[in-house]
């Protein structure tokens, strides 16, 4: 089915990988290669793709480890008939990814933070979801099919800017939640709230209160720190003038 004109699908599947923090897992019954479906919580890694942390003794880690190939359903979880809202079901390959604990650990953490006495534990490893594929399902005629480059975020030439990131959150969580609160009730229209910021890659800044993540894009890519600063001052001042 073909998309409406002035549908966005590639914002909507970004927006939906970046705010949810739960999604349906799928995976193959090792042996009988079943469909067996779990509940997991999930962050996003800084191109987008779901990180997971999850142990050896779940079926579904058991799973992947004999057969990685998955499929993740995620909801906006819209108020009134669930399937009036927005979803997807992303299918791809699931990871166990030793090489980015460190980065992934910290994204994680900073979306479920009452995840890490599970960090300490030996049979706990994080994973990540390296997606092949989209099915997203918006409403009517809005329902399509996107590949990776449609949904991920480039992170060529931005790797200052990831260098810069757990400063850059750790900075604006202890000094500016002034301003991560003008972001979410100014430029993003929501309620007033805890918000923290919880991430930052070259196409916008998380934030979150609670378990409601809140995703503000920037009008222009950023590849470094100092890019990233003059943004961030630059969307303050936009907030604050509408404050005003």
């Amino acid at each position: 089915m073909e998309p409406t004109p002035d549908f966005d699908s590639g914002k909507l599947a970004k927006s939906l990988l970046r705010r949810s923090r739960q999604g349906a897992l799928a995976t193959l019954m090792a042996g009988s290669g079943d469909p067996y479906c779990s509940l997991v919580n999930l962050a996003s890694h800084p191109d987008g793709s779901p990180i997971l942390l999850i142990s050896r003794l779940a079926v579904h880690t058991r799973n992947i480890l004999a057969d990685p190939r998955v499929s993740l359903m995620l909801d906006e979880r819209a108020a009134g008939d669930p399937l009036e809202g927005a979803r997807i079901m992303l299918s791809g390959r699931a990871e166990q990814a030793d090489a980015e604990t460190g980065l992934l650990q910290r994204r994680y953490l900073n979306a479920h933070p009452s995840a890490e006495a599970f960090v300490s534990f030996k049979d706990f490893s994080f994973f990540r979801i390296r997606p092949t594929a989209i099915h997203l399902v918006a409403g009517f005629g809005r329902i399509l099919d996107l590949k990776p480059q449609e949904f991920l975020t480039d992170l060529a030439g931005a790797e200052d800017l990831l260098a810069s990131e757990e400063g850059a959150v750790e900075h604006m969580n202890a000094d500016h939640r002034d301003t991560l609160g003008l972001y979410a009730t100014k430029l993003l229209g929501v309620a007033e709230g805890d918000w923290r910021c919880t991430g930052c890659d070259p196409e916008g800044l998380d934030m979150q209160d609670g378990q409601t993540a809140l995703r503000l894009e920037f009008p222009e890519r950023v590849t470094t720190g100092t890019a990233l600063r003059k943004m961030l001052v630059r969307l303050a001042g936009e907030a604050r003038a509408k404050a005003d």
